[in-house]
């Protein structure tokens, strides 16, 4: 079998090419071995700001939530802002007219530092703190998730007038997913459950709201998990959703009136990697709730969906710098980062590809591994193929990497984060600087 032969089989193509659906839109080749990303060349940013480092190309962002608000002009777009939440990000979001999705205090006070309208931020998580839900109040965020009864009987003690809130519920539909990010299912921490037999159920969560003078019970929320694919998961989810919407009405005679039905649309990470159909989507949810509450004469609730990683995620990449290449059994290709910036190969067991970037070269490509520098096994970012000649001090580019990298990065082995630099019509602005060993010290 001679090499032309052989490559194709090793999934190492000779030809040089950038991956459809995996670069961010703005991402071209250029001359010399050059990536160039939302018109900048990726060499030049990396000298510029040094490696590792965040790359983000802010049109993308920007055109995707106008994407989103496009597919569903009815609903509620609300931002993520766990997969990235910086001061930039939120300008942009906010801007495009998205609401947004916070988790924690901290993520509402990078809102309110940017004047993020209260009115369009949702707060939810399976256990917020005191200090969560009195960020909350204070800001007047629009709507809290409420995910346990201890929570039920704190917000309504601390709020004052009519809060408005929402029941999370676990609809039991599986996303098909990892089971780390698995939410939807029974035998996980989120919501409350359907079954009649569970004592924290989603019948004991409405009394117990509607006993609570200071919150105001406007819908459900429900959330199935995270890189999800597949449209008739959340098609199910959203006919179970107005099932115990009909059942509150007839029971309590209430008409909750809001269904947030989550994010967790799929990306790709990695060649032939499923994408999420976001038209398909919007036609088909559209069309399973308008048949499912005209069955049972319920009115159409408002929605909300809360893509994050949809978002950003595609609009992102990293690049570092080749520190070791040793050749055995394996060829390992070890760089100046790893599972502090980007964990989720180790969490989740997810798959990546890589690139040279920089110079041009003809040698062959073959089956390498690209591991970080921390001190585990575990350490892997990539198994791709690669110039054979790759040397110490090259460049290499990780596409998909705008969500949760940034926001899971650690400093474990004491290392510091990256900077992230966001990137419009070839000019760069250091959105959140590398953090320097001076950093460090000051928590040390």
């Amino acid at each position: 079998m001679t090499l032309s032969e052989l490559l194709p089989s090793l999934g190492c193509e000779a030809a040089d090419h950038l991956e459809p659906g995996l670069w961010p839109q703005g991402t071209k080749l250029g001359e010399g071995g050059e990536l160039l990303f939302a018109g900048a060349p990726v060499s030049h940013l990396a000298a510029r700001f040094g490696t590792p480092a965040y790359l983000l190309d802010e049109e993308q962002v920007r055109e995707t939530a106008r994407a989103y608000r496009r597919a569903l002009p009815e609903a509620d777009v609300a931002f993520a802002s766990k997969a990235l939440c910086t001061r930039a990000v939120l300008r942009w979001v906010a801007e495009e007219g998205l609401s947004l999705d916070t988790c924690s205090a901290g993520e509402i006070a990078v809102a309110r530092a940017v004047g993020f309208p209260a009115e369009r931020i949702l707060l939810h998580g399976n256990a917020k703190t005191p200090e969560d839900l009195k960020a909350a109040l204070q800001y007047g965020v629009g709507r809290i998730v409420l995910d346990s009864l201890d929570e039920v009987e704190q917000l309504g003690a601390l709020a004052h007038g009519a809060q408005r809130v929402l029941i999370r519920v676990t609809p039991g539909v599986s996303g098909d997913t990892h089971a780390a990010i698995t939410t939807g299912t029974e035998g996980q921490k989120f919501g409350f459950s359907l079954r009649p037999d569970v004592r924290d159920n989603v019948d004991r969560a409405v009394a117990a709201v509607l006993s609570q003078p200071s919150l105001q019970l406007t819908g459900l929320h429900c959330h199935i998990g995270s890189q999800v694919s597949r449209v008739d998961r959340y098609e199910e989810a959203a006919r179970r959703m107005v099932e115990v919407l009909v059942r509150i009405r007839d029971q309590y005679g209430i008409t909750l009136r809001d269904l947030d039905l989550g994010g967790g649309h799929a990306v790709p990470y990695a060649d032939r990697e499923a994408s999420f159909d976001l038209d398909g989507y919007a036609r088909r949810l559209r069309v399973a709730l308008s048949y499912e509450c005209s069955s049972h004469e319920f009115p159409l609730p408002r929605l909300t969906i809360e893509p994050g990683r949809a978002i950003v995620g595609p609009a992102g990449i990293t690049v570092y710098r080749v520190c070791a290449v040793k050749r055995g059994a394996r060829t390992f290709v070890a760089v100046d980062g790893g599972m502090s910036d980007n964990p989720r190969p180790a969490l989740y067991g997810a798959r990546y590809t890589a690139r040279l970037v920089g110079r041009r070269t003809k040698a062959a490509r073959t089956p390498m591994t690209v591991v970080g520098r921390h001190c585990e096994s575990g350490d892997v970012l990539a198994d791709v193929c690669l110039p054979d000649d790759i040397h110490v001090g090259d460049l290499l580019a990780v596409p998909c990497t705008g969500a949760y990298h940034h926001s899971l990065a650690s400093n474990y082995n004491l290392v510091g984060r990256p900077p992230l630099v966001g990137v419009r019509d070839g000019h760069a602005t250091l959105l959140v600087r590398r953090e320097t060993e001076e950093d460090l010290l000051r928590r040390c």
